[in-house]
């Protein structure tokens, strides 16, 4: 049997954005024809990765990083980076020759602006070769500038290089339902509860409470911009019921999801 187009193609293979010198420029995908995983790869050029539609996690320099409507994740020229996009996704990448913008040199998320983000799709309808004295060059520039004053966000979860600390990690990704208590951990990692405390915190700067509701965000933010319901979203994160994950959402970002997705709607 043939693989689908969305099985087959990878985002990778579809643009280069290291065959030009220019200090900008854009490109769109839709994922609906494009494969899920975007394997481990790098750039001499700075990636900004911003959700249109849907929602993308990235893994870059020992964190997850999600990237929900209408924010935008940046990964630094050659770091190395692997993404995860939703099915419904639709991206919009900009990336940035090193030293044309006074852009972190550190991975982070940024809330953008609406014109900003305008500014990005309307490059992404130039071409990557565009004259240094064009239209698209003046673009390039206006919306660098923009892009140095976006605030951050902190939509990451830090997964540490430990292999301990990679195995919760890895087990909680996989079943984020699972309650199990920082005690029933150190059982499985063979150590004490006590130094298990003290290694997360010094490898992630959580505590394992705070890092596993951090988890729980970031999985109900990349989920709920894929289109599944509230309450389905509450099940699959194991809480005992709607009311209590709405209540963690609230917290944590000021507002109900329902509200803060009609937000990042309205842009």
């Amino acid at each position: 049997m043939c693989p689908s187009p969305r099985s087959a193609v990878s985002a990778v293979s579809v643009f280069d954005p290291d065959l030009t010198d220019r200090p900008a420029v854009a490109s769109q995908l839709d994922f609906a024809d494009h494969a899920e995983e975007v394997p481990v790869h790098r750039h001499r050029k700075g990636q900004l990765i911003l959700a249109r539609r849907g929602a993308v996690t990235c893994t870059a320099d020992n964190d997850i990083w999600i990237v929900p409507p209408n924010c935008a994740v940046w990964i630094p020229g050659g770091m190395p980076h692997s993404a995860r996009a939703t099915a419904n996704a639709r991206l919009s990448y900009l990336f940035v020759e090193p030293g044309a913008a006074l852009l972190p040199d550190s991975c982070c998320t940024l809330s953008l602006s609406p014109l900003v983000r305008e500014m990005v799709d309307r490059l992404a309808q130039e071409p990557a070769d565009y004259p240094a004295d064009s239209h698209a060059a003046r673009l390039a520039r206006v919306t660098l500038d923009e892009l140095a004053g976006m605030p951050r966000e902190r939509f990451n979860l830090p997964i540490s290089s430990h292999p301990k600390i990679r195995a919760i990690a890895d087990a909680l990704t996989l079943d984020p339902a699972d309650r199990s208590t920082l005690g029933d951990w150190a059982k499985r990692v063979a150590m004490s509860e006590r130094s298990l405390a003290r290694l997360m915190i010094r490898e992630t700067g959580l505590t394992f409470g705070r890092w596993r509701q951090q988890l729980h965000l970031i999985v109900a933010l990349r989920t709920l911009a894929a289109g599944t319901a509230v309450q389905n979203v509450a099940v699959e994160l194991g809480y005992e019921s709607v009311n209590a994950f709405i209540a963690m959402f609230k917290k944590a970002l000021g507002s109900t999801p329902a509200q803060y997705f009609a937000q990042r709607r309205r842009g």
